[in-house]
């Protein structure tokens, strides 16, 4: 029979491997102002993302930065995508600000004259604000800004600008007023015609404090609550605390992962980041639970057996149903992280990494935890440590 509780040592050892590199990366992302360490996207810090692609495909990442440049949009970073595609990211406010609405004109006009236009957007923070045009002569006339544009992106539109539709780029829209508008028109006319537009999103700093905010809390609330009700559940507190310390260790090993990988491949943290670490704490604990259910059936069941042989026989008695579950997710993410879109890809992957992470602590990190834990109490207490009598009862 395997003793995973008489390893336990080793065990540890290897968590203090996966976990102290990503705690180092995750520490130095404050000392370093963001450039080593944890990458937020604009979901936390709050700018713009547009994604276009050029008629020209050989269009550099350089000249587009260049066109920013000039336009006094020196922060933009841009990224090319393996379909043609150029994310351009910028945390500059003054991209998302919507033009001043003209003042109404004082004299009369008719009732067709004038049109209110929403502009549509897609995004989280991205201000919504209508913009009256008056037109000087009193014939109704269709314009093109009586009803909001149609948009196949998220998000375009963003910051109150009015998008109209633009040759070649099918149902999605190219800004033609504002910032939007000048920098658009400026790109083209530098590079040629914009080809395609997928996203433009703009995010507020608000609405990204408010989000950072809220993630902090989900992730606080449902720690608390974990704890309470497996402290409850099983009459110990015991049991939730090292439930606890093992979901602390998954928490750590994906979001230091990620940290790690912001630091050499620019990989961002979004809001479904956050929706992936609340989604593996769940199954971290759910696991832990079905450990230490058999830890308390056992312990009726073996009274007077040392109570880490008892822990022992309940986590090989778990470990083969532990890891045909995990497996099956596995399997699953697996798929998805290789012919899924690129939108999902790192929420994927921070679920995959977050599933074995916690199959591991489930099995090799809360269980012996608790044995730790108990044979502290008892040597407190005076009384003789789990393992000891068993030795001397076999000679």
């Amino acid at each position: 029979m395997f003793d995973v509780i008489g390893k336990r040592r080793w065990f540890f050892a290897f968590s203090a491997l996966l976990t102290i590199p990503g705690l180092i990366f995750i520490l130095l992302t404050p000392v370093s102002g963001g450039s080593v360490g944890l990458q937020f996207s604009i979901d936390y810090t709050g700018g713009t993302t547009w994604e276009i692609r050029f008629k020209d495909r050989t269009v550099s990442a350089d000249q587009i930065k260049a066109v920013f440049a000039a336009h006094g949009i020196n922060d933009a970073e841009v990224l090319a995508t393996s379909d043609g595609y150029y994310e351009i990211q910028t945390k500059t406010a003054a991209l998302g600000t919507p033009p001043p609405i003209p003042a109404p004109s004082a004299s009369p006009t008719a009732s067709g004259a004038a049109s209110a236009s929403p502009a549509a957007s897609g995004s989280a923070g991205a201000s919504t604000q209508p913009s009256a045009s008056p037109s000087p002569t009193p014939v109704p006339s269709a314009s093109p800004s009586a009803s909001p544009a149609p948009s196949g992106s998220a998000g375009t539109g963003a910051g109150g600008l009015t998008p109209s539709p633009s040759p070649g780029l099918g149902n999605s829209t190219l800004p033609t007023t504002g910032k939007f508008g000048e920098i658009a028109a400026a790109l083209q006319a530098a590079l040629g015609p914009i080809d395609s537009q997928r996203t433009l999103t703009t995010v507020g700093p608000v609405i990204s404090q408010e989000l950072t905010q809220q993630a902090i809390l989900l992730v606080i609330l449902g720690s608390i609550g974990i704890l309470a009700w497996m402290t409850f559940r099983f009459r110990d507190v015991k049991f939730g605390a090292t439930a606890l310390v093992a979901l602390l260790h998954d928490v750590v090993v994906v979001v230091g992962t990620f940290a790690i990988l912001g630091t050499f491949f620019r990989v961002e943290i979004d809001a479904l980041f956050v929706t992936a670490m609340l989604t593996v704490i769940g199954f971290s604990v759910h696991d832990t639970i079905v450990v230490y259910d058999r830890i308390r059936e056992n312990k009726s069941r073996h009274a007077g057996e040392p109570f880490e042989q008892i822990v022992n026989h309940s986590v090989l008695q778990t470990f083969g149903r532990s890891i045909n579950t995990s497996l099956t997710v596995v399997v699953t993410l697996s798929a998805l992280l290789l012919f899924g879109g690129a939108s999902i890809r790192y929420f994927v992957l921070a679920l995959l990494i977050g599933i074995v992470s916690g199959t591991y602590s489930s099995i090799f990190n809360a269980s012996p935890l608790l044995v730790v834990w108990q044979n502290w109490e008892d040597r407190r207490r005076g009384r003789q440590p789990a393992g000891r009598p068993a030795r001397r009862s076999a000679s």
